[in-house]
């Protein structure tokens, strides 16, 4: 990653920076084998408790929505995922890699991901009740460095992952629940 790089704001370095080179070198590893891999590289990523987009929202450049859309044109499903996770070490940021793989297409979008666990509780918590976990990727407008469509459902790409506690460590766990039978 370059000094001129972008990301989110809140982003732990170096660890966000060796979370993107993990990300691209995974990604050529999926292309030596001849699968297709889209890596983001995310400008936002931001818990989200509101309705019909409750998860994690990640805001990714135009460019980069139009190869999701038209996969998705081409009724790519994507059936499977891996989660690679960091530990914290103690930090209230995090950060993820969502591998989402359409396994029939041999195609792969790899989505970094970064999270102040406090913050995310609220999405976390409820994602576990209910045993999934949704990840929202829309478009930036990259000339405005603002959102772009951001309430068109249409622009937005969201991939499920059914067992949230990947994203998570297990001493969260474990603090939320002696905090909850307090």
């Amino acid at each position: 990653m370059t000094d001129d790089a972008t990301g989110p704001a809140d982003a732990p370095e170096p660890e966000w920076s060796e979370l993107l080179a993990d990300a691209a070198d995974i990604a050529d590893r999926y292309r030596e084998v001849g699968w297709d891999a889209i890596v983001c590289d995310p400008a936002d990523v931001a818990p989200n408790t509101n309705g019909e987009r409750f998860g994690l929202e990640v805001a990714v450049a135009d460019e980069t929505t139009e190869l999701l859309d038209s996969l998705l044109e081409r009724e790519v499903t994507f059936d499977d995922a891996e989660v690679y996770y960091r530990p914290g070490d103690g930090a209230d940021q995090r950060v993820a890699l969502a591998v989402e793989r359409a396994t029939g297409a041999e195609t792969a979008v790899f989505v970094p991901l970064t999270y102040s666990i406090a913050a995310a509780r609220p999405v976390f918590e409820t994602a576990l009740l209910e045993g999934e976990l949704l990840i929202h990727l829309r478009p930036v407008d990259s000339a405005a460095g603002a959102l772009a469509d951001a309430d068109d459902p249409d622009t937005w790409v969201t991939f499920a992952h059914d067992d949230p506690s990947l994203f998570l460590e297990e001493a969260d766990l474990e603090a939320w629940q002696a905090g909850s039978s307090d």
